[in-house]
């Protein structure tokens, strides 16, 4: 199974001023694009060939990093752009998903505060995350191309603090970017359906 990218599930300037049309053209359609191009170059005749995108992450972690890296990539920006949608973001969640931040986290307004400062604080290239743990919904933050997958949990929400991510439309404030995702960005309600697929939940119709 070879990767391939998907067009963005919206226009180039759908998520503008918040992101802009510059922005998605150099990440989804130049940055995205070497990911997948390199990941099937290594991918071919190694002994992932074949498997799911999620094998292949999950297989390669720690024993072959250049493969390891571009998988681990294509499967983070394939939810990415997902993770987004126009009008979305604000504090209005499906209320499962409400109810369970403000159990396991204290409140909507302190799960903001560890994923932005999740973010602020992956020091170079990396992602913040929230994602699904014994049960639970964890912030957690990771460097690069990893994420949750490789560390026991499931991803349910990824924000990409990569520079390539934020630098033509905020230069270096990566906490601005990060807020802007949370108050305008997040599609939530894909941020429930995965959050139901990583419980053993089925998604709603």
């Amino acid at each position: 199974m070879s990767f391939t990218l998907p067009p963005l599930p919206y226009s180039h300037d759908a998520l503008a001023p918040y992101m802009s049309r510059e922005t998605l053209e150099y990440h989804h359609d130049k940055h995205h694009q070497a990911y997948v191009d390199t990941g099937n170059k290594l991918l071919a005749g190694s002994p992932f060939e074949g498997q799911s995108l999620e094998q292949v992450v999950t297989g390669s972690y720690g024993k072959n990093a250049p493969l390891f890296n571009n998988a681990g990539q294509h499967y983070n920006h394939l939810h990415f752009w997902k993770w987004m949608k126009p009008g979305g973001g604000g504090t209005k969640l499906p209320g499962d998903l409400q109810k369970k931040i403000t159990d396991d986290l204290g409140s909507f307004d302190k799960m903001k505060e560890e994923f932005v400062q999740a973010g602020v604080g992956q020091f170079g290239s990396g992602w913040a995350w929230l994602a699904v743990k014994d049960g639970k919904i964890v912030v957690m933050k990771t460097p690069n191309g990893e994420n949750p997958l490789v560390h026991g949990a499931k991803p349910i929400l990824g924000c990409d603090v990569w520079e390539h991510s934020y630098y033509i439309d905020y230069r270096n404030r990566r906490a601005d970017y990060i807020k802007a995702f949370l108050d305008h960005l997040v599609n939530w309600e894909y941020v429930e359906e995965m959050y139901k697929a990583a419980s053993g939940h089925k998604a709603a119709a």
